[in-house]
């Protein structure tokens, strides 16, 4: 006796083992990879800043211009700014429901955290070479 219960995914759907969304699996990594890689940056990262406190201005810059500190910082940032697109993403996907305000939603989503990205990487290299 085989027990085949009916199923609604298609036989494409199957072979590619894709959801309805086709996209759920790699968003849901991607937001777990984040997560996991901003825990031990952000431990690191508050240890930095907090090394800093009250520190003078030359210090800080001179602190700031060592590569390994300017590389844990610029990948905290990038980790973060990416995380935060993905999990606003999801917000919109969910929460929005009109097609074309959820697309202009989802395109700002993108031109923002691009926007925000490019601004932190810019001002960290900018602190790290000079």
């Amino acid at each position: 006796m085989t027990d085949k219960s009916p199923s609604l995914r298609t036989p494409m759907s199957k072979v590619r083992y894709l959801g309805s969304a086709r996209s759920g699996t790699r968003h849901m990594m991607h937001t777990r990879l984040t997560a996991a890689a901003l825990l031990p940056l952000s431990i690191i990262f508050v240890c930095i800043v907090v090394s800093l406190v009250g520190k003078d201005y030359n210090t800080v810059r001179a602190a700031l211009g060592n590569p390994f500190v300017s590389i844990v910082i610029l990948l905290f940032l990038l980790a973060g700014i990416y995380h935060m697109m993905l999990g606003m993403q999801m917000i919109i996907e969910d929460y929005i429901y009109g097609e074309h305000t959820k697309q202009w939603s989802l395109t700002a989503n993108t031109c923002f955290a691009i926007a925000v990205g490019l601004a932190c990487a810019y001002a960290v290299l900018r602190l790290s070479f000079v």
